[in-house]
């Protein structure tokens, strides 16, 4: 069986993978995906017509211990506020609006993943 850290690496990954193909449904375009430094990670990075959008995603199996984008605090809008700058600067990009999202991913035991976003968080 594979340990509890890879479980919730794994469950992760599909959330980031749900959201990703649910943000270009809805006609953004992925512009990065899982953006490390030294200040943190940024799970993806869409244009959503002329704004730059900083999404958050949030995956749970429930919502036992609250909403997925419960867990985003605002100590960590404040981290991927700077997270956002940093990602422009090093982009050399200056879009006319900038927003930071949060994707939340409920993914069942049975039946089908559901995906709600929250736009302008921070």
């Amino acid at each position: 069986m594979a340990s509890s850290y890879a479980q919730r690496m794994a469950l992760g990954n599909f959330g980031e993978d749900i959201a990703a193909a649910y943000l270009c449904n809805l006609g953004m375009v992925v512009l990065d995906r899982n953006y490390r430094c030294e200040l943190g990670e940024i799970d993806i990075v869409v244009r959503d017509g002329p704004a730059l959008v900083i999404c958050e995603v949030k995956t749970r199996r429930s919502n036992r211990y609250g909403s997925p984008a419960e867990a985003v605090t605002p100590r960590k809008a404040a981290r991927l506020r700077r997270l956002a700058g940093y990602w422009l600067e090093q982009h050399d990009v200056s879009p006319p609006s900038l927003r930071i999202d949060v994707v939340s991913v409920l993914v069942p035991y049975r039946g089908t993943p559901t995906v709600e976003r929250i736009e302008g968080v921070a």
